[in-house]
């Protein structure tokens, strides 16, 4: 049994894990923040970035800071569901099968550039991220708490990729980018390079599973009051109605809003939900939900500037 925290216990933890995790990466946090936020939630994480700005770092540096088991895919065409999931093998001296464990069997697992693989490949990972499962030979193997995949994708290389079904990309609870970092953290990259005199960073470990375990059972107390729910229902509303959006959010939208702004508070210190978590998860939570009218792009609109502009025209309530 898995003891909860108190307060200050836990606004510890969190600053102790920032803070190891902002050694690796300069400049960047409320990215560090929002993976740490799904990772509270027990959120899926999809990158959307160009090569070179940290996502690799940054998922590594976490497993690290945490304590958790940390595997990487390569994600290629002629990569199978096997390689990922594992396969049973027969032994020869044992005369049964034996499960060989593919990478998918870890805390947190990098799939990096996720639509490069085939479509049946990507569908490998459903039933995981979905059911904390993997189904090999028709047999069922519950995956270790807590499993988290964070995907990246290349935003600019379309050739030799498959986009990702609106089904999987619906189970990332945040879509997210590094971004370039600006020059003063850039020079303290480059300084910290330097100072250690090899590729590899090393972090201290300032948590571990059982914490993480501790941090999702805190997350769950966190109060979402009545006003915070009806103010969720009509930004996702808006989403259906509006002019620019083909597709607005589903019921699995508003659920993920809740989700990520009640671990979003917790990471900032709060047992309560406001209205400005709300706006700041609303972008990284509903940008790979809804689809923008095709024209719109030629405007110069996209899911970002949309939600952006609903954020805006939907009155938030206020909270005591």
């Amino acid at each position: 049994m898995v003891n909860t925290m108190t307060s200050d216990q836990t606004k510890v933890i969190i600053n102790d894990i920032r803070k190891e995790v902002a050694k690796a990466i300069k400049g960047k946090p409320k990215v560090i923040d929002f993976v740490l936020t799904g990772i509270i939630s027990n959120g899926h994480i999809l990158f959307e970035d160009l090569p070179g700005l940290g996502k690799t770092l940054m998922i590594s540096s976490f497993a690290q800071a945490l304590g958790l088991t940390f595997k990487r895919i390569q994600f290629t065409p002629d990569l199978l569901p096997a390689d990922v999931n594992g396969v049973s093998l027969f032994n020869m001296r044992s005369q049964e099968f034996e499960l060989r464990k593919g990478p998918i069997f870890t805390n947190l697992l990098l799939a990096d550039e996720i639509n490069r693989a085939t479509p049946k490949t990507q569908s490998a990972l459903l039933e995981a991220m979905q059911e904390g499962t993997v189904s090999i030979d028709g047999v069922s193997h519950v995956l270790d708490k807590p499993f988290i995949v964070l995907a990246t994708q290349n935003p600019l290389e379309y050739e030799g990729t498959f986009a990702l079904p609106e089904a999987q990309l619906d189970r990332f609870l945040l879509k997210l980018n590094m971004g370039y970092p600006d020059r003063n953290a850039e020079i303290e990259v480059i300084n910290s390079r330097l100072e250690r005199k090899q590729e590899e960073i090393t972090l201290e470990q300032v948590a571990n599973n059982e914490d993480i375990i501790r941090l999702q059972k805190e997350y769950e107390d966190v109060h979402v009051s009545e006003p915070i729910i009806q103010y969720v229902i009509n930004l996702v509303t808006e989403t259906r109605n509006h002019p620019k959006i083909a597709v607005g959010a589903s019921p699995r939208g508003s659920l993920g809003l809740i989700k990520a702004a009640k671990a979003w508070a917790l990471v900032h210190g709060r047992d309560f939900v406001n209205p400005q978590d709300i706006q700041d998860v609303l972008i990284p939570v509903l940008s790979h939900r809804i689809i923008i009218r095709s024209g719109e792009f030629v405007s110069g609109n996209n899911a970002i500037s949309i939600l952006e502009q609903i954020s805006h025209n939907v009155v938030a309530p206020r909270v005591e």
